[in-house]
């Protein structure tokens, strides 16, 4: 079998569970992905810490194997997340009480390039019995979510092509109805493939070359599946996708171009790579772009180049370049790389409060997270601060700080926040707080 053929790794007992086994509904102590339940930055519950510290409401500590900067996905009482371990892609799961669960290594690590990156940086995707893994290397992985076993692997890269990303790869595997989706958008050929969830056999690719100029080409942000909207003319599964100058959507069944949008770079910088992702809400995808410039919303629906007609507003005094805002209601929370915080209306882009957090070298990277009536912003040094959000009748002013966490390591991936409990990865750690 040569490298350019997909292998698949099989035992007769996991392969008859895995076609057996029915895709679990997500739960609201559930984060199986990146961005959470709905993919919009938003945590369910109450009860949550809003002070800690490496000697203050830590539940347990767990250090890792080898450098990552992965959001873990959880479901139940299993934590994933990635990292290198031994000079390979690695996946690790821990129980909800610390404890290791399994470890599995896969292909070669490609180390990072960047000093706040890593070869280990796409965050996993879980649906209950399986979890999708994703490197640098190129490497993906479908595995049991019980005990690590592979169920099926292969890597992008032998089978279509070199990663020709100046920098290093970030976009985390997304789950459809029937598949695991990965964007892949660089400088020369740029696709969506999709992969049969437990099989691996490709489904479909969609070739996506939009003409952006040198590194304006290439992307590191993630796509996002919702449920399309029949009034509006969508599909029954839409895959929305940033990066190249465009927002695009696709039908998730077999990744056709639905509509695009341009615009985002109208002088043809050569240097507008993306990396924050789309957030959607109901009724729009809003877009972070130019290097944390602008900030676009798109009206969802329609066909074909939709750029003059379905811009709905769009904001060249502020934007993110690599948090991804949160969406929480009618409510948009921006949190640039320099700390300048600001919530908007979503529908009509208007400022509904903003702050500038405390200067300090250090930027922030991991995006923002709402949870209980508050947002957790977090900074490269370990530092996070729980902030109050506008609209809680009687509460605090707007950005009151409720709370302070501090763990003093290296940290750009994104908190996760389950039943009481504040997860923080950080590229040597993972913390639990809580009571």
């Amino acid at each position: 079998m040569n490298a350019m053929t997909m292998f698949v790794k099989t035992w007769s007992r996991r392969a008859a569970l895995a076609w057996a086994a029915a895709t679990l509904p997500a739960v609201a102590a559930d984060w199986p992905g990146w961005r959470g339940p709905a993919s919009d930055g938003v945590a369910a519950g109450t009860g949550y810490v809003r002070d800690w510290s490496r000697d203050t409401n830590v539940r347990w500590q767990a250090a890792l194997p080898g450098l990552g900067a992965s959001t873990p996905a959880v479901w139940g009482d299993a934590i994933v997340l990635t990292c290198a371990a031994d000079g390979k892609d690695a996946a690790v799961c821990f129980g909800r009480d610390g404890s290791e669960r399994w470890r599995r290594l896969l292909d070669v690590e490609k180390p990072g390039k960047h000093k706040k990156a890593t070869g280990c940086n796409p965050s996993p995707v879980t649906d209950g019995t399986h979890v999708w893994v994703y490197f640098k290397s190129g490497e993906l992985a479908c595995l049991e979510l019980a005990d690590g076993a592979v169920v099926w692997q292969t890597n992008l890269q032998q089978r279509f092509g070199e990663d020709t990303l100046w920098w290093d790869l970030g976009t985390s595997p997304v789950l459809t109805e029937k598949a695991v989706v990965i964007a892949v958008m660089q400088t020369g050929p740029s696709y969506l493939a999709a992969f049969d969830r437990t099989t691996g056999e490709l489904l479909w690719k969609h070739d996506r070359d939009l003409g952006a100029p040198e590194e304006a080409a290439q992307s590191y942000s993630t796509p996002v599946v919702v449920k399309g909207k029949p009034a509006l003319g969508e599909p029954d599964e839409v895959l929305f996708v940033l990066g190249a100058d465009h927002v695009t959507a696709h039908d998730a069944a077999d990744g056709r171009e639905v509509w695009r949008a341009g615009g985002l770079n109208p002088t043809g910088h050569k240097y507008f790579r993306s990396i924050a992702s789309p957030i959607v809400t109901d009724t729009l995808v809003i877009a972070p772009y130019a290097r944390g410039a602008t900030i676009t919303a798109i009206r969802r629906g329609g066909s074909g180049d939709v750029t003059g007609t379905h811009v709905a507003w769009a904001r060249t005094d502020i934007g993110a370049d690599v948090p991804t805002p949160a969406a929480s209601g009618t409510m948009l929370v921006v949190c640039s790389d320099n700390g300048r915080l600001e919530c908007l209306d979503a529908a009509s882009g208007r400022t509904l409060a903003r702050t500038e957090l405390a200067k300090n070298r250090h930027a922030y990277s991991a995006s923002p997270v709402v949870v209980d009536g508050a947002v957790i912003v977090t900074r490269e040094d370990g530092e996070s601060q729980v902030l109050a959000l506008p609209g809680r009748q009687g509460g605090p002013e707007p950005f009151a700080i409720l709370g302070t966490g501090v763990t003093g390591e290296m940290t750009v991936a994104t908190p996760v926040c389950v039943d009481g409990t504040v997860l923080v990865r950080t590229h040597d750690s993972l913390w639990c707080f809580g009571r």
